[in-house]
């Protein structure tokens, strides 16, 4: 079964464990979160459960975001039912401000149905995915973490400099992937195998020990983690 929740970056505090040790933790608004579809390998060629989290007002909604959760009767509906087309379920929520898929089988759900937090209450570890913060037109020295060059002899007003790049002679161009000024953030970024510090479903709250990407309020994909204990 997918095993997976939408939710929304709250930001980072600490807690301490059993042993009195300080244990860093970010907390996550997780769900709830309405299945507004299911993926089948027969329909779809794969399997997976679409999610939608936090609603969004209606009248800033297009026709497409409040059809794909409710029913709207058009031409095209009605054609469609009388050629004989069976139209697909609709959760019948408001329309969602953050879509996205888990794949993997449905199981027990169906359209309609909410999945919140206390659906990771046995889940040890997870992998969250969200924007990480985007740092705009940056150097080699902040992008990379390079070393900048000597502050003494022969460095003139260019400490900060890349330096270098060419290769002489041959091939007499610069070499693909070299790491140069460029944009910096703004990427989809996944960590890996998280700790799940607690969970707490009266406030649908997700504790996560360390850092995750992307700035307080952004929106976070959380899958239950499928690397090797």
């Amino acid at each position: 079964m997918a095993i997976g929740l939408l939710g929304r970056k709250v930001g980072m505090t600490q807690l301490y464990d059993e042993s009195g040790a300080v244990v860093p933790v970010t907390v996550i608004q997780a769900g709830p979160c309405h299945v507004l579809q299911l993926r089948t390998i027969e329909r779809d060629g794969y399997e997976a459960v679409q999610l939608g989290f936090e609603d969004k007002p209606r009248r800033l909604a297009g026709r497409s975001a409040r059809g794909h959760v409710a029913k709207l009767e058009s031409k095209r509906s009605r054609r469609r039912s009388a050629g004989g087309v069976e139209a697909l379920a609709k959760a019948g929520c408001e329309p969602q401000r953050f879509i996205r898929e888990i794949r993997g089988p449905a199981g027990d759900l169906a359209v309609g149905a909410q999945v919140k937090v206390d659906a990771l209450a046995e889940v040890k570890s997870v992998d969250i995915t969200g924007i990480c913060k985007g740092r705009g037109y940056s150097g080699a020295i902040r992008r990379h973490n390079f070393s900048g060059q000597r502050a003494t002899h022969g460095v003139k007003k260019c400490h900060r400099a890349l330096g270098g790049t060419g290769a002489s002679a041959f091939p007499s161009r610069v070499v693909k992937g070299k790491r140069m000024p460029g944009q910096y953030g703004n990427v989809l970024k996944t960590v890996r195998n998280q700790k799940v510090v607690k969970v707490d479903p009266e406030n649908n709250l997700l504790l996560i020990c360390g850092a995750i990407p992307g700035p307080n309020g952004g929106y976070v994909v959380i899958r239950e983690t499928n690397m090797v204990k």
